[in-house]
This record gives structure tokens, sequence and C-alpha cells, in this order.
């Protein structure tokens, strides 16, 4: 089955009012105009186009807009009135269905039914329908262009392109091409050829390169409620300390990432980090995506809530689609016990949230992998931390002693020092109880000590400022030996 044969069927079927919700509004009416000139004769009706600027046309004929019928509650009236059978399409006509008369005026339209031979397309990128229409409509979704059609719409580019620039060779890397076809699920074939363009005519080439800069392109287009972000720096675990654990357990997964993946492997469900605040469970999340050279999204669970009840689970709906669209990819929920809290609030939208989040852990089937990080375990609901809702809870500790020294240098090597020249053994045991965030800002207060006193950073500058540091581990010991506690039998450690 294909667009032409489903839209033509339910033209046929006697459903007076066909709600047709897309943003590729030019390729729907392409498709209508070539549905109408090709069916028989005999079957044929006249085909209209109806707009706020244009008002009313018949468009099979080619013949100019009536202005007259511009006003929403006029052309409803011509149609109502109007002895011809056709096919009437009403464009952006969404806002105009909150008027009592329009609504009056598509009923009338819709209860003479099939006897009438005249059907309303309510076309929009979005359209809420009144209760008393609802009976009478039915819906038409466009499919999204296959891997056959993505792949066309791609080498259709890369002709034009040779086209274009007969006197240059086109680069075309074969598995960069296979990944931009994939890449490019989801998207309309619209915004397929557009994005496809974009990367073919910056360098005339098909290469990895263009892979990284076309994801982002797509989530822009994708995303539109502000709850999702597209984090552009990610890292590699050799940036990070510690972590040892981590690292085998992820890069043990990489092939659940890829083409290859066997059948008999299950779809990676996520992680949960708990941990002491500052010892680089964030890290850890843009970490993950550089392992599997995926995009990293980021869930704002505070960017979802809205006053109205349903708009917040909507919102989260939404943003998971968006996750799933631009799958392979890791979808980062930072401190997650903000967003999924246990206590019972009046409209009970926690818990709907818990709830939507939960469904879609369980039931997708997409390559989104969810790494949540968590400060406070007693915030979380035994339902999220229960066995088989994450493949592993790792408990991210307080920096060993080497990871320690990893930490001292790897933030000493960022700010242009050379940790040989400083005795990095006192450092560490200066360090001890400190978590990896408080130890680069030991060395940045340093920094700026050092500047202050117009003298070269040396460690009696680094020491100074580690020894007035009280850490966490220290102003808050009794939280933190209690996480350490509840983490010891329960989690895995991170290293």
């Amino acid at each position: 089955m294909n667009d032409r044969h489903d839209l033509e069927v339910i033209l046929h079927s006697g459903v007076p009012i066909v709600v047709i919700e897309t943003v590729a509004e030019g390729r729907f009416l392409e498709l209508l105009t070539e549905l109408a000139s090709s069916v028989l004769p005999e079957r044929r009706r006249p085909l209209f186009r109806w707009s706020i600027t244009d008002g009313l046309q018949r468009v099979d004929l080619d013949l100019p807009p009536q202005r007259h019928n511009i006003d929403p509650a006029d052309v409803l009236g011509q149609i109502r009135s109007a002895d011809q059978r056709g096919i009437y399409a009403l464009l952006d006509f969404h806002p105009y269905l909150q008027d009592p008369v329009n609504v009056r005026l598509l009923k009338d339209i819709a209860v003479a039914g099939a006897s009438s031979g005249k059907t309303i397309l309510l076309i929009s990128h979005e359209i809420d329908l009144p209760a008393e229409i609802k009976p009478y409509s039915a819906s038409f979704e466009i499919r999204l262009p296959s891997p056959e059609q993505r792949r066309k719409a791609i080498e259709t580019q890369l002709d034009r392109y040779r086209q274009d620039h007969p006197e240059r060779r086109v680069e075309v890397d074969q598995k960069a091409l296979d990944m931009l076809v994939d890449n490019l699920r989801g998207l309309t074939l619209t915004d397929t050829e557009r994005l496809a363009r974009n990367a073919i005519y910056q360098d005339g080439a098909i290469t990895a390169s263009d892979l990284q800069p076309v994801m982002r392109a797509k989530y822009e287009l994708l995303n539109s409620d502000g709850a999702l972000s597209f984090e552009y720096d990610t890292t590699a675990f050799a940036e990070i300390a510690a972590f040892s654990k981590l690292k085998v357990w992820l890069n043990q997964r990489r092939l659940a990432f890829s083409s290859e993946r066997p059948g008999n492997l299950d779809a990676l469900k996520g992680v949960l980090l708990i941990g002491v605040q500052g010892c680089g469970k964030s890290l850890a999340a843009k970490a993950a995506a550089g392992v599997f050279g995926v995009p990293l999204l980021r869930l704002d669970f505070a960017a979802l809530y809205n006053k109205y009840h349903g708009e917040t689970e909507k919102n989260l709906r939404a943003a998971l689609e968006t996750a799933e669209v631009m799958s392979p990819c890791v979808l980062w929920v930072d401190e997650i016990e903000k967003g999924i809290a246990t206590g019972v609030d009046e409209s009970g939208t926690s818990r709907r949230i818990l709830g939507t989040f939960l469904t879609w852990m369980s039931e997708r089937r997409s390559e989104v992998l969810v790494v949540a990080t968590a400060n406070t375990i007693s915030e979380l609901p035994p339902e999220l931390v229960r066995k088989g809702r994450f493949d592993e809870i790792f408990f991210v500790d307080l920096p060993s002693p080497t990871a320690r020294g990893d930490i001292l240098s790897i933030h000493m090597r960022k700010r242009g020092l050379d940790a040989g020249s400083f005795d990095l053994p006192q450092l560490v045991d200066l360090t001890d109880g400190f978590s990896g965030a408080e130890i680069e800002q030991g060395i940045v207060a340093a920094l700026y000590a050092a500047h202050a006193l117009d003298q070269d950073p040396a460690l009696a500058h680094v020491v100074a400022e580690f020894r007035k540091t009280r850490p966490l581990s220290v102003v808050m010991a009794e939280r933190v030996s209690a996480l350490r506690a509840w983490a010891k039998d329960r989690t895995v450690p991170a290293d």
C-alpha cells in the first residue's frame, strides 16, 4: 500500500470530514492533485483549495481564487448550500474551529453525509477537532519516507550537484551514505531532501564528517518544546578519571548500537548512575554518547511541566518521540529525582509523569540508551529502581587516591600546568574525601590566587586552597555516609 492508495480509499469511503495533521502541506497538496487528475471521469469530483489569504479556488481547472470567500463562515456557508459535489481542502483552518458558527456549519455539511458528495479536508500542523464533529471524521497520515525513498532522495541531490558542478568529482563514502540514509529517518521527504542537499553542497561530498551536522539540523527540525537539548560536546572516557567498570560495561555493549547487532541481543534500556554530588555522573553520561558515537540529548523535566491538566504528560511524550526519531542516541536525564518525585501532589502530575516514562521505557524498541543520574536515592520511586527498569545501577563514589591523582593531572593539563612540577602525592593526600568537582575548583581557585599576587601558579597556591576547603563529605557527612551504606550491596561500583 502507499499514500496515494490510502488517500483514494478514504476519499471514496463517504467520510465527510478528513483531518490531515502534517507539516508537509505542499507534499499533500501535490498528492491530492495527482489523485484528482487520475480518477476516472465518472468518479471525478471538483477539487477546491481554501486559505485565509486567497479564499476559495478550484485547482483541478486552475481557476483564479474567489477572494470574496476569504471569511471562514462564508466559505463554509457556500459549501453547505452548493449543489455541486466536491473535495474541499481547507488550509490552516484550526484557529476557526473555536467559533461555534463554524462548528455548526461543519456539522451541517457532515450530517448531509455521503449523499451530498462533499468531503472537507482539514489540513494543518495540529488540529484539535471539536467533540461535535469527531463522530463524522477520520484521519489521514502521510507516511514518512522509507529507507529506499531516503536513499533515492540523497542520490537525486547528488545528481543535481554533479549537473551544477560538472568539473568536480563527487566523493561518496559508501558507509557514510548508508549511515546518512539511516540518520534521516523520521523526517518528511522535503526535509530529507533539504538536509541531504546541505550536506552535499557544503563540500561536494558525503563523508563521515557530514553526519554530526545533519543530526544537529535534524534535531532543530524536530524539537520545538525546549524540553530536550542537543548536547554538542560529548567527551571520551580517556578524559575522565575512574569509572573503570562502567567503561567496560559500555564497551561490551557497543555492538548494540550498530547495524551489525545480532538478533539474539536485546536492545539496551539504560543505566542509572547514583552517587555523591560532583563525582562525575554528568561527565559519564556525555562519555557514554562518545563511546557509542551517537548524539547526546538532555531531557529537562523542569521544562516539561505545564499548569494545564494533561499538558505535562503530552510534553513528555513529544520529547520521548523526538528521542526515538533521533535514535540511535543517548538520552541523558540529569538529576531524575527532581522530575519524578515519590510524594503525592494535588494534581497527581508527578505520578502520571512517572507512569508515562516507565511505560515508554518498557515498550520502546528504538535504540535510545537512557543514562539517568541521581544524587538522592530516597527520593526515587521504587518502580523506577526495581530490577528490569534499567540494565544496571552504578554507584559513583568519592574518587580513590589513584583517581584523585588522575583528576589533578587532567585539570592541570587543561589549564596549561605541568602536573610533573607539582607534588601530586601530597595533593592526593590533601584531597582525601574531595569530589572531582571540588578538586577542579581548588585548582581554579589556586590559579586566581596566583594571578592576583602576580605570581606563577605553584604548589603552595594549590595546597592553600585545598586546606581552606571543607568538602561535601565533611559538610554533609551523615547524608554521604548513608548514601554509601545504601549503595554497598545494592549497586555496582562504577570504578
